[in-house]
C-alpha cells in the first residue's frame, strides 16, 4: 500500500511538487515585494480545548516559520510574501471566539484559521461566510458547518455523519465477531451527529446496539452511564465527544472498573497527552487515525513527511499530534492554492481551494463540495495503543501490527 500511496503522491502532486520552489524557494529575482500575508482567526490556548489548541497552533507555526525562514517567503503572481500569524486566545469559548473574528473581520482580514471545537468554528463560520472571508481549519467536522450553504469554509475532516466508513469496515473485520455496541455521546453538534453515524453504521453490519447514552457537553461525573454499561457489557463501546472528556470518561471506567472486551474512543487517544496520563492502562483502546507518521507523503513545501516530522523536531519541544501537522497542512493548502490562482484576490483563492487535490506531510487534501474533508481521500485508519505507542490495526494492508481483542481488564494492564 506504501508503493501505492508513493504513486498517488507521484500523480496527484505532481504539478504541485514541481512548481513548488517557484512558490516557496528563494524567489526570482524579478520577483517584487508583495508585502505580508496576514492570517487571522481564534484558538482555544486557554480553557477546556487548550490542549489540542496549542496543538493546532504549534502547526501553524511551524510552517509559517519554514517558508518565511527556509524558504524566504511566498512568491505569489510574480510578488514575494511574508506570513504573519495573528491567531488570538478564544479561551475555548464560543461566545468571546465570535467576538474575536468579527473585530478581525473588521480590520479587513480575509484569510482565517480554524479554531478546536464544533460548538466554536460553527458560529465563526457565519461570520466570515457573510463577509465573503475565507476559512481553512483542522479542528471541527459537525455537520451543520458544511450544511448551512457555506461557500467559503474548507474543514480537513469529513462530515461527523461521514465519518464512520472505515470504523464500520473495521468492525466487520474482527474476530471473534463482536455482537453487541453501545454507545456515549456528549450534547454538541459533532458528538451526536458522530453517535447517530456510528449507530447507523453498526445496524447496518449486524451488530446490535444496546445504548445510545447522551451526556452533557462538559463532563465530570459518568457514573450512572458507567453502572449501564457494567450491566449490559457491550461487546464494543464506543465514546464520541473531544480529547478532553474522552479522558475523564476512560479514568472514570478504570475508577469504577467498568470492562468492555473493545473500547473505542473516537478522539483521546491519538494524543501523547493521553498516553502519557493513562499509561499501562490505555492499552487497547481503539481510535480513528487521521494521519500516521510512518507513511512518507510527498509534500509541496516541506518536502515529505519525513523532511516536515524532522523539522518540527528540530524547531519544537511540544510532542507532534496529527491535529499539528495538519495545522501546518492548512498553511500549505492556502498557499497552494494562491499559487494556483496566481492572486490574493479572496473570490480566486475560493475558487482554486474548491479545486484543492494535492498531497501534503498529513496526507491527501480534497474537499467535498460543500467544502468538508472528502471521505474517501480524507478517511481515517485504525490505531490500537499497544505498549504505549498507537500501532495500525486497520486496513490489513497497512496494519503495523495484530488487534489486541478482547482486550485485558484494567486491573490485568498493571
Amino acid at each position: 500500500m506504501n508503493k501505492d500511496i508513493s504513486r498517488r503522491s507521484a500523480l496527484g502532486g505532481m504539478a504541485t511538487a514541481l512548481a513548488a520552489p517557484a512558490v516557496f524557494g528563494g524567489g526570482s529575482a524579478r520577483a517584487q515585494d508583495g508585502g505580508t500575508i496576514r492570517f487571522g482567526g481564534s484558538l482555544g490556548m486557554s480553557g477546556r480545548y487548550a490542549e489540542t489548541g496549542l496543538n493546532i497552533r504549534h502547526g501553524y507555526e511551524t510552517a509559517i516559520k519554514f517558508i518565511n525562514e527556509q524558504k524566504g517567503g511566498a512568491e505569489i503572481g510574480g510578488k514575494k510574501y511574508k506570513l504573519e500569524l495573528a491567531i488570538v486566545d478564544d479561551a475555548s469559548d464560543p461566545a468571546r471566539a465570535t467576538a474575536l473574528i468579527q473585530r478581525q473581520v473588521d480590520g479587513n482580514v480575509s484569510f482565517f484559521l480554524g479554531s478546536y471545537g464544533s460548538n466554536v468554528v460553527l458560529p465563526c463560520a457565519g461570520i466570515t461566510e457573510a463577509a465573503g472571508k475565507l476559512t481553512v481549519q483542522v479542528g471541527a467536522s459537525a455537520d451543520q458547518i458544511f450544511q448551512q450553504g457555506y461557500k467559503n469554509i474548507f474543514g480537513f475532516f469529513p462530515r461527523a455523519s461521514r465519518a464512520w466508513v472505515t470504523s464500520v469496515d473495521f468492525f466487520k473485520s474482527i474476530t471473534p465477531k463482536p455482537k453487541t455496541v453501545s454507545i456515549m455521546a456528549t450534547n454538541d453538534a459533532f458528538s451526536k451527529l458522530n453517535a447517530q453515524a456510528a449507530a447507523a453504521g453498526c445496524k447496518e453490519i449486524g451488530l446490535e446496539v444496546l445504548d445510545l447514552i447522551q451526556l452533557p457537553e462538559q463532563i465530570s461525573d459518568v457514573s450512572s452511564a458507567l453502572a449501564t454499561i457494567r450491566a449490559k457489557t457491550p461487546d464494543i463501546l464506543i465514546t464520541t465527544t473531544v480529547d478532553q472528556n474522552s479522558l475523564v470518561i476512560v479514568r472514570q471506567m478504570i475508577a469504577t472498573d467498568t470492562n468492555v472486551p473493545l473500547l473505542y474512543q473516537f478522539l483521546g487517544p491519538q494524543l501523547p497527552m493521553y498516553r502519557e496520563s493513562l499509561g499501562a492502562k490505555a492499552t487497547g483502546v481503539i481510535m480513528q487515525l487521521p494521519w500516521e507518521a510512518r507513511i512518507d507523503f510527498k509534500d509541496p513545501v516541506f518536502g515529505s513527511t519525513k523532511a516536515y516530522i524532522d523539522y518540527y523536531n528540530k524547531t519544537n519541544t511540544r510532542a507532534l499530534s496529527y491535529h499539528t501537522v495538519g495545522a501546518s497542512a492548512c498553511i500549505t493548502t492556502y498557499f497552494e492554492a494562491m499559487r494556483t490562482a496566481g492572486s490574493l484576490d479572496p473570490a480566486k483563492v475560493r475558487t482554486a481551494l474548491a479545486a484543492t487535490n494535492l498531497i501534503t506531510a498529513f496526507g491527501p487534501v480534497k474537499f467535498s463540495p460543500e467544502g468538508d474533508g472528502d471521505a474517501v481521500a480524507m478517511g481515517a485508519k485504525i490505531g490500537q495503543v499497544q505498549s504505549g505507542e498507537v500501532q495500525v490495526v486497520f486496513p490489513a494492508d497497512l496494519k503495523t501490527a495484530d488487534l489486541i481483542f478482547p482486550t485485558p481488564s484494567w486491573a490485568k494492564k498493571g
